[in-house]
């Protein structure tokens, strides 16, 4: 199967490959900048950009972490990531991944437009609001992440109703995806949950509020996988564990390591201070969490808003920033290393032009 390009408002992605946004860290300049310069969509994550060269763009750290989320969410920091990436990919659409459920989402939002990016993708939580911060922008492309039709038909009604406006493309993520997911533990598991089994109503609701493309996404891995999501309807799929595995993504070369050595069932749900379950690599950090010895919680960025300056961090065992920010520095003893279901399946590492063209044309 030959692919046509993924229309995303008045964007045009030649190959209709969105890389997921990864944070902290995992998916920022040299990752993104690479895949939209290759003619896929690049994906900026927009969590802890208080990291970014160093934390000299953070203006306030405690412990060496950015003190909370005007630090840990640096303007600065993500205006030098968009600029960055611009320098590799030019013109082409980029776009930022800006979760719904963290400290600051409107005012990151309005730095991402400021900065210049094409395409918004919210997730983690429904973004009911996502077009008041965008209303001086007209030109910046909305895109929802959603887990079911009726989470869509939601977000639609309210959008048209508040805003005169509708999402300009949507992601349907199915329970296999690294990081958080839209379900409870059990709705992971069962069958109707299952992406190939969402993609069809998504699809048809889709259709009914002016046949927005549905992006899939959540545990795709190959050109397989990728005809199947197409056959049902999808336009689109975002893929992001596999694009860990590329010389270009971001990553500390510990990260892409811990990944290369993961086997099938070291990669599992765990409770997160988000509220929702996330996916990821069992390692040390995951057996001293569960003793109850892991490191200290200290709160020092407010990265999100349900874990309620650190509540629900002590609650399951673990900082969700700090655990992240040190897997993005590669230290083993104490990162949180997310990854899809499929993480395992990675062998090796590659060009992200190799990558999209094993997608596109199959292996």
């Amino acid at each position: 199967m030959s692919y046509n390009s993924l229309k995303i408002g008045k964007y045009t992605i030649e190959k209709p490959i969105v890389q997921g946004g990864m944070g902290v860290g995992i998916s920022w300049d040299k990752l993104a900048g690479t895949v939209s310069k290759e003619g896929g969509l690049g994906v900026i994550s927009a969590v802890g950009t208080g990291y970014y060269e160093n934390k000299s763009h953070a203006k306030k750290l405690v412990s060496e972490r950015p003190l909370d989320a005007a630090n840990f969410y640096s303007k600065e920091g993500f205006d030098a990531i968009i600029k960055n990436a611009r320098k590799i990919c030019g013109d082409k659409p980029l776009a930022a991944n800006i979760l719904y459920a963290i400290n600051d989402y409107g005012r990151v939002v309005t730095d991402a437009c400021e900065s210049g990016i094409d395409i918004i993708i919210t997730g983690a939580g429904l973004p009911t609001n996502m077009p008041e911060f965008t209303a001086d922008y007209p030109d910046v492309a909305l895109v929802p992440i959603v887990s079911s039709a009726k989470a869509l038909k939601i977000i639609c009604k309210r959008w048209q109703k508040r805003y005169n406006r509708l999402p300009d493309a949507v992601v349907l993520e199915g329970p296999k995806s690294g990081g958080h997911q839209g379900f409870t533990y059990e709705q992971c598991t069962q069958e109707e949950n299952q992406l190939e089994n969402l993609v069809k109503p998504v699809v048809e609701e889709a259709a009914l509020w002016g046949d927005i493309p549905v992006i899939a996404a959540g545990g795709i891995w190959d050109k397989n996988d990728i005809d199947a999501m197409m056959e049902l309807g999808a336009r689109g799929v975002q893929m992001g564990t596999r694009f860990i595995g590329t010389h270009e993504c971001d990553a500390h070369d510990n990260f892409k390591q811990v990944l290369l050595d993961a086997k099938e069932q070291d990669i599992e749900l765990m409770a997160s201070p988000v509220g929702y379950p996330a996916r990821g690599v069992r390692t040390h950090l995951t057996e001293l969490v569960e003793k109850r010895e892991g490191p200290a919680i200290k709160c020092i960025s407010n990265c999100v808003a349900p874990c309620n300056r650190g509540v629900e961090a002590k609650e399951v065992g673990f900082c969700i920033a700090d655990r992240l920010s040190d897997a993005y520095h590669g230290n083993i003893e104490t990162g949180l290393f997310f990854s899809g279901t499929n993480g395992y399946r990675l062998t090796e590492i590659i060009s992200v032009k190799e990558l999209l063209e094993k997608l596109t044309q199959g292996e």
